[in-house]
């Protein structure tokens, strides 16, 4: 279970739902609270997420065996992501990282917790490297780019182009919301999130997505490190092949009222709901500029310039992942 956020306390809060539940949703303003996030002010709270970390003179060689990116020399507070594959490529955890020094810090999906740490303890051997879980120690809130909002003292930051990662004391949480707000919900960093191509685990994956598909090669997979789990697979779509499905953004027809819920099938406008379908929704959102819009999976031969429907509703595309 996900800690409860004291900060549903704060005027307006809505709960989240589903993988989210735990966090406000929204405050009362949804386009409100992107626009603050779009001008580099206010917060969100991503309390919910789990914190995990690895000490000992070894955790950078040991996690580098382990993990996508090239993590052996990674400096003190340069922040990267990273995922864990299945033997056969699959995408199985998403991870963001920082290290500190001492210590490295990420934070993962809610759900994904407890089993990312049953695999690293399954893998020490002899190496000299500890686990921890620090969920319930550390609160993760994010600033946005352009932030001016002053970070206390002595916390872990993991800073990227899209704002700060602060992993804070979770008893500190309240006070630093007091002098960083406003606050804004996970719908509205989700909606930037969405604006930004930016994949999410368990959002624009399932149970056979490989790193390729979501444009994730790069940012959180480097294609010139040593052996990982995997990566025959990364290194064979890579070199021989294209994956089979791409990730792509979708401007939805914004005279619809509900949004298309993730997993609604994808197909060709021409050929209506009752086509061939295509592909599926990942993530949706109303964003404060671009109205509804959307991330899909969709197979790899369907042309970049295809007009598309979600469920009902009439959706362009954007190329993110080249097919």
């Amino acid at each position: 279970m996900s800690p409860t956020s004291p900060l549903l306390s704060l005027p307006g809060a809505v709960p989240a739902e589903g993988r989210d539940e735990g966090v406000a949703a929204h405050y009362g303003d949804l386009f409100r609270e992107q626009r603050a996030l779009a001008d580099g002010k206010g917060f969100v709270d991503l309390s919910h997420r789990g914190v995990v970390t690895v000490t000992g003179e070894e955790r950078l060689s040991w996690l580098h065996l382990l993990l996508t990116q090239h993590v052996s020399e990674l400096p003190a507070g340069q922040a990267t992501e990273a995922l864990i594959l299945s033997a056969h490529g699959h995408i199985e955890h998403a991870l963001y990282l920082v290290d500190d020094g001492e210590t490295v810090w990420a934070h993962v999906e809610p759900d994904t917790r407890e089993a990312l740490i049953g695999y690293l303890e399954s893998m020490k051997f002899f190496y000299k490297a500890e686990v921890a879980d620090r969920t319930d120690d550390f609160a993760v809130v994010h600033l946005p780019a352009g932030s001016i909002a002053e970070v206390p003292a002595g916390v872990v930051v993991r800073e990227t182009a899209h704002g700060r990662d602060l992993f804070l004391p979770r008893a500190d949480l309240e006070s630093f919301a007091e002098q960083a707000g406003p606050a804004a919900g996970i719908l509205a960093h989700e909606a930037l999130r969405v604006e930004n191509h930016r994949p999410r685990l368990g959002f624009e994956t399932d149970h056979r997505t490989i790193p390729h598909e979501l444009g994730w090669i790069g940012s959180a997979v480097h294609l010139q490190k040593g052996c990982y789990r995997g990566q025959e697979t990364v290194a064979r779509v890579h070199n021989l092949g294209k994956p089979p499905r791409r990730l792509v953004f979708l401007h939805l027809d914004g005279s619809e009222v509900h949004l298309p819920a993730p997993g609604t099938p994808v197909h060709l406008a021409s050929e209506g709901e009752e086509g061939r379908q295509l592909g599926f929704v990942t993530t949706s959102a109303r964003h404060y500029e671009l109205g509804p819009i959307a991330l899909a999976l969709v197979k790899r031969n369907v042309p970049v310039d295809a007009v598309l429907r979600a469920g009902n509703t009439a959706a362009s595309q954007e190329t993110v992942v080249e097919p």
